[in-house]
């Protein structure tokens, strides 16, 4: 089979001082006897379970009056990079199987790592964003485990000096849940390879490997167990999601598998300090999803607690079912696994000066805790800082707006609202509309002045983000200013009202809400740009007068 492989295989410079292959994109599968897909395929088909959302809230909250739960996250981020960690293969999330690799990721004899320094630039700028220490020499670490999708026998890791350690992170919490500040502990961040993908076919007779993940460079981050609820690691996870899309080291997208989240959770009695038997929780592909898993399993195990069956809480991974709504054992955990970790041989020790860390430190983006911090001095509600710093891409937006606004808020609302509808319905990200910020900041001075009315604003910015262009173009093009002369607005008041003496009558007979009627009417005459203040003023002295 390795003279097969070998076929199809070029060799090409990888930097000047060493050398990498890579392989044409053809396709090799390799298959194995699989028994996971079955166990799969039979848990999908379980019924799904009447264990409602409401039902779920009530349990885990009558269950946190007795119990504790102690709730701590791996996290592993892979990082955007051209290449992969060892070599020069790239990697494209959908490619064919097995056309993004090398002998170097496929893991053949004599093939020899060399690192990507764009991975220990991710590093250092994660580390320093969660506010971690250093290691100023670190190294890597051979992990031994056996496993179809992974060639080498081992995962290049670092085990014992990790590249950053004693960290935290800054969250705040939605106020639909409450509302507050939480700063949770991070144990580590270190660097290590991604191994490759098993696909499970639809009999589960046998499994293909797919290489080309093999080698993909990762951070793993390890929490401190701070969290006490599935919202708090929802958050938390939601939280460094934020954190790697501001700094650029990764696009943080679940559905692509560039964040992934293991879940430990363990409950102990009120008042003790021991902590429980922990339970992983894998498979869990959204912060929604992560929460309502983490709030199951508390209750399963507190029920278990409750019937005095606390010894079967065992250590397990247990999988996260969405169609049932529950977790349900994968594999059990007879005790801790032996990785006969030891120094990587191919690899040199990692060494960071301090010159090289302050430039990174000084070439850090403002983060979404500082964002948040800077939104609140502004003015803004708590509700509009957590929607505006959420995505980097709207917080850019939003900051170039309001250079040339005075009116903070105003500025806010119309994103929040109307543009944020617009992107809902469509479909669409903040940079994929056709509206600059330059232009919504004259959109908003043009009402502010009086030039156009908010409701002429409303259709200017539907247009300005279909189509583009610029707002002064399109009030000269649609002749849209706004009618602010007392005496045109006065005659167009005049026209409507003996249009409609029915109505007056009414009016001043004490149907006094008909005033509604009466100003849309003038807006209708005066094509939506009579100004609204002279237009009420106005027309409350005409429909009170004395005949």
């Amino acid at each position: 089979m390795a003279l097969t492989l070998f076929r199809g295989i070029q060799t090409r410079p990888l930097l000047p001082y060493s050398y990498a292959f890579s392989a044409r994109k053809h396709v090799i599968f390799c298959s194995m006897q699989s028994t996971q897909a079955e166990t799969a395929m039979k848990t999908k088909q379980q019924a799904p379970s009447n264990f409602t959302e409401t039902a779920r809230a009530k349990a885990v909250e009558k269950v946190l009056k007795d119990y504790e739960a102690i709730i701590g996250i791996e996290t592993h981020v892979q990082l955007s990079t051209t290449t992969k960690a060892f070599c020069s293969c790239a990697y494209n999330y959908g490619s064919q199987p097995n056309s993004c690799i090398c002998p170097v990721c496929m893991g053949l004899p004599g093939a020899l790592p060399v690192l990507n320094s764009k991975v220990i630039k991710c590093a250092v700028m994660l580390g320093l964003a969660l506010n971690c220490k250093l290691s100023m020499s670190s190294k890597f670490d051979r992990k031994q485990y056996f496993y179809p999708d992974l060639p080498k026998g081992y995962q290049i890791s670092q085990f014992d000096i990790p590249i950053a350690t004693d960290g935290s992170i800054d969250v705040d919490l939605p106020l639909e849940f409450g509302g507050g500040h939480r700063r949770f502990g991070i144990t580590r961040v270190h660097m290590e390879e991604d191994a490759g993908k098993l696909l499970h076919t639809g009999s589960g007779n046998y499994s293909q490997v797919d290489l080309n993940r093999a080698g993909v460079p990762l951070l793993e981050i390890v929490s401190e167990p701070d969290m006490r609820t599935g919202i708090e690691a929802a958050e938390y996870a939601a939280e460094l999601q934020r954190v790697v899309r501001y700094l650029g080291v990764s696009n943080g997208n679940m559905q692509e598998g560039s964040l992934r989240c293991d879940v430990n959770v363990s409950i102990r009695p009120i008042g003790q300090k021991q902590f429980g038997t922990k339970v992983e929780i894998k498979n869990l592909n959204s912060f929604s999803a992560m929460s309502r898993a983490i709030d199951f399993e508390i209750a399963r195990q507190a029920e278990l607690y409750d019937k005095g069956q606390a010894d079967e809480v065992v250590q397990e991974t247990r999988l996260w079912e969405e169609g049932s709504q529950k977790t349900v054992t994968m594999r059990k955990k007879e005790g801790l696994a032996d990785y006969r970790y030891f120094p990587e041989p191919d690899l040199p020790e990692v060494i960071l000066t301090e010159e090289y860390v302050n430039d990174i430190r000084d070439s850090l983006p403002e983060l979404p805790e500082m964002k948040r911090r800077r939104y609140e001095n502004l003015g803004l509600t708590m509700q509009d800082v957590l929607f505006l710093a959420n995505d980097v891409n709207v917080a850019a937006f939003f900051d170039a707006t309001i250079a040339n606004v005075s009116d903070i808020k105003l500025a806010a609302n119309w994103i929040m609202g109307d543009i944020a509808a617009y992107m809902k319905n469509e479909k669409l990200s903040i940079n994929e509309i056709k509206l600059s910020p330059q232009e919504l900041s004259e959109l908003i001075a043009s009402i502010k002045s009086g030039t156009i009315s908010g409701k002429i604003g409303k259709e200017i910015l539907l247009e300005l983000m279909e189509k583009g262009g610029t707002v002064k173009g399109l009030i000269e093009e649609k002749d849209l200013v706004q009618i602010v002369d007392p005496a045109e607005i006065e005659k167009i008041i005049d026209k409507v009202i003996a249009n409609n003496p029915k109505q007056l009558e009414q009016y001043r007979g004490g149907k006094t809400k008909l005033q509604g009627f009466f100003a849309g009417q003038v807006m209708k005459e005066s094509k939506g740009k009579a100004n609204p203040g002279l237009l009420n003023k106005i027309l409350v002295e005409k429909l009170n007068a004395k005949s």
